[in-house]
């Protein structure tokens, strides 16, 4: 039980909100990458990603063994062709992340998810193929 509640004790960054809100309703921002630093016990934005920016240079910023919690605004075409978006929170736990990362992510992520209002989809993932590009068409209609 003390394991939950030392990471229920992880702060937010306000930055972490702020530019949340910027992505929600500005779209200033194609995704956000957030991590956790152990030592101040706090998420923060590590990596902001242009509006320019794709999903193909989303993926080049989740580290392939730490864990990463991620926004990524996913524009796409109903079929009715109607150009559509849906704001993805994405919690990255790669199965070769030390067992500790996977924890302090895994019971601080219901809480952080709740700061950022708006989240419309969320993906759990512990490796590539189960957060490719299909995988947020599929869950986007």
């Amino acid at each position: 039980m003390e394991e939950a509640n030392s990471a229920s004790g992880m702060a937010v960054h306000d930055d972490c909100k702020l530019k949340f809100m910027e992505l929600k309703t500005k779209r200033t921002h194609r995704f956000i990458v957030y991590k956790i630093e152990e030592k101040q016990k706090q998420v923060m934005v590590e990596k902001l990603g242009e509006p320019g920016q794709t999903y193909d240079d989303f993926i080049t910023f989740l580290p392939a063994d730490e864990c990463r919690y991620a926004v990524f605004d996913f524009e796409f075409l109903t079929k009715e062709n109607v150009p559509k978006s849906r704001i993805f929170f994405i919690a990255w736990s790669p199965d070769t992340a030390r067992v500790r990362n996977k924890m302090i992510y895994a019971s601080s992520k219901d809480r952080f998810k709740r700061e950022l209002d708006g989240i419309q989809i969320e993906l759990q993932a512990t490796d590539p193929s189960e957060m490719d590009l299909e995988v947020f068409k599929s869950r986007a209609n």
